[in-house]
Formats: C-alpha cells, structure tokens, sequence
C-alpha cells in the first residue's frame, strides 16, 4: 500500500511555459527560439539548461540568474503556474490518509514561492534547500526522509526518466512517470521508462485510483 507520494515540481506540479518566456526576455531573444532549443536539447537527452548555452556559449546561469533577481526580474510564481489537476489531486489524496510531500530540484527562492501558495500538501522543499540535487542518490535519502514510510510504501511522481524515474527506482521507491512536458511527453513509451516505471499516468487524478487500488 502506498502510504507517501512524493511530487516532481517542474511539470508536474507546475508549468514551465513562464521559466524558459522569463529566460528568454531576459537573453533577448524570441520566446519561440528558447522553447526550440529546449525541444532540441531534450531530445539529445541533455540537461534543459544546455537550451540557455545555445543561446549563449559563454553563459554564467548562476551569474545570470543573480543578475535577474538583483534587476526584479527572478523567479515568480502564481496560481496560474499549476496545473489544473494539481489541488484537487493532492487533496485527494491527503484525504486518502497519504502523506503528500513536494520535492523537486527548484532553487530556495522557488521553495519560498511554492510553499507561498498553500499547496495541500504536508511538506514542500526542493533541492536548493537541501544542498543535493536529483539525480544524486543522496536527494533520495533525504526524500526517504521526510516521506516517513518505508521505500516500497513510498512513490516518486515526475515527469524526466534520469532525474525522477531511474534514480527513485534505484533508491527502492515506487515510481510513476506522467505524461506531460516535453520529456514526459517524448520518453512516455521508451521501453527503459515503460520498464522501470510502476504506473504510467496522463494526470495526477489518477493518483487516487492507484492508492486505493480502485478504478
């Protein structure tokens, strides 16, 4: 039975459409070109800031990204950057008697933003919090951490297969991967991730049905 279902945050709590429009003001170049080059980087199988280094070869992120923030052009986020399924999901759940937990590699001033908006959920952190990041097996300890239950009581919820879905398998956790996202989207049907992936989901509603075993 799964007693804790811990969530992904970059499209699958949230969207990603106002990062990468944020990112490509910023770098002056048209939001269609950044969204390109993040398709193209996704389906090499890179990191989605290689996207940016298109942009820009010689780029500092971090510096950039200081830059922003010290010019009142950061992070932000709203109600409008979740997806729809979101609340009633995790309320669901909680409901349910499951302890919800979000988890996901998001700055410390993503973490502030996302607990600013009361998710129902009983704990939301990310990876800039606790110094660690996915895919190292260390974030996952800690997930096994806050989670409070055993690994095979414990699910993993995201959408790319090298940060979420192979390393919370490896760390012993349930794991399901949602279509959604560019990298949802293109590696929903890779035998590795149909392989390794406990259920297959297009939703988050679809959560509850798992944990009671009911359709």
């Amino acid at each position: 039975m799964i007693e804790t279902i811990v969530f992904d945050v970059g499209e699958t709590i949230t969207r990603d459409d106002r990062y990468w429009e944020a990112w490509a003001d910023w770098l002056d170049v048209p939001r269609h070109t950044v969204s390109a080059l993040v398709g193209a980087v996704v389906a090499k199988g890179q990191d989605n800031a290689e996207a940016l280094r298109l942009v820009r070869p010689d780029i500092d992120v971090a510096a950039e990204y200081r830059a922003r923030e010290a010019a009142g052009q950061g992070e932000y986020l709203d109600e409008s950057d979740l997806y729809d399924d979101v609340r009633p999901a995790l309320s669901a759940l909680r409901a349910l008697g499951v302890r919800v937990v979000v988890a996901g590699n998001q700055t410390p001033r993503a973490g502030e933003l996302l607990r600013a908006l009361d998710l129902p959920a009983d704990l939301v952190v990310t990876s800039g919090d606790w110094g660690v990041a996915k895919p190292q097996p260390d974030f996952f300890d800690r997930v096994l951490e806050v989670a409070r239950s055993t690994p095979d009581r414990t699910l993993y919820v995201g959408d790319h297969p090298a940060n979420d879905i192979f390393p919370a398998r490896s760390a012993g956790l349930r794991a399901a991967h949602i279509r959604r996202g560019p990298w949802g989207h293109l590696w929903a049907d890779d035998p590795e991730v149909v392989a390794a992936a406990d259920w297959r989901i297009d939703s988050l509603a679809q959560l509850a049905s798992i944990v009671t075993g009911r359709p």
